[in-house]
């Protein structure tokens, strides 16, 4: 039955292990100050969205699709994706650096776009005190290729082991640089304007008093937790102590959401998900 279909991944993935963690709210900002360091990346999306009018909505879209891969049903997970293609494949933007136009579903960037995401997600949450062994975290990136697939990638272009997934950034870094569009970005990521009540149904269906102190903790945490090459194109220096701190605020953040009750945390897809694993187990 459609009803009782597991979707893509399912109880017993790494994929619903890992993002069982609240704490990838911190991971998602981290892939997303990544991201802005690839200028041809970055082009697409400057020339391509209303991100600085729309942050708060944009988060919430984001959010639901990246819910719907996870945890909806395998024919939910499959639309989520032809969405996502059919809108990537209208969209053009000019390369700042050689003028050239070029569609944004070209692989390079959706590769670059995937893994910088999935690589955050799971080293935010191994970092921030989750029990994952080696072997787990290469099966969460075997795992992931499944969602590659739903954007237009070939599972098989796509990393698939820590060791790839380190052999990828590192063919990948010469490319990378600090741009204005990319400062601009990091800067508007850090202090975005909040509204005084932020709804994030599709994460965690909680309505969050004033944020600002409690957001611009979690984007300092995301940017400590970033790769030292990666500070260091922003700036930064990139020293072990910037990791322990961004490591030491992760897991505290990850304690103080595991207090708020489950009720609170699990989205509704997430509820809705675990209801038919369990009617699946009880027949």
């Amino acid at each position: 039955m459609d009803t009782d279909d597991l979707g893509l991944f399912g109880p017993g993935s790494v994929t619903w292990k890992v993002h069982e963690e609240p704490i990838l709210i911190v991971a998602g900002l981290r892939s997303l100050y990544l991201q802005a360091l690839h200028p041809r990346a970055m082009a697409g999306v400057a020339q391509n969205s209303n991100y600085r009018s729309d942050a708060w909505g944009r988060l919430v879209r984001t959010a639901t699709y990246v819910g719907t891969t996870i945890y909806g049903t395998t024919a939910e997970a499959q639309a989520a994706g032809r969405r996502v293609r059919a809108r990537h494949a209208r969209m053009r933007a000019t390369d700042p650096f050689t003028g050239e136009e070029f569609r944004v579903d070209e692989p390079e960037l959706l590769r670059w776009v995937h893994v910088t995401e999935i690589e955050s997600f799971v080293s935010t949450a191994r970092r921030a005190g989750l029990a994952l062994t080696d072997d787990e975290v290469d099966g969460y990136y075997t795992e992931q290729r499944r969602s590659a697939a739903l954007v237009g990638l070939d599972p098989d272009d796509v990393p698939g082991t820590t060791a790839e997934v380190a052999d990828y950034y590192r063919d990948v870094r010469p490319q990378l640089r600090m741009t204005r569009e990319a400062a601009e970005t990091a800067l508007f990521l850090t202090a975005p304007p909040i509204p005084w009540k932020v709804s994030l149904p599709a994460r965690v269906g909680l309505n969050l008093g004033p944020p600002r102190w409690a957001y611009l903790g979690i984007a300092a945490t995301a940017l400590g937790m970033l790769p030292p090459w990666a500070l260091r194109l922003y700036g930064g220096l990139g020293l072990p102590t910037t990791a322990l701190s961004a490591d030491l605020s992760a897991r505290a953040l990850r304690l103080a959401l595991a207090a708020v009750p489950r009720r609170y945390r699990e989205g509704p897809l997430q509820q809705a998900a675990k209801e038919r694993a369990a009617r699946l187990t009880a027949a």
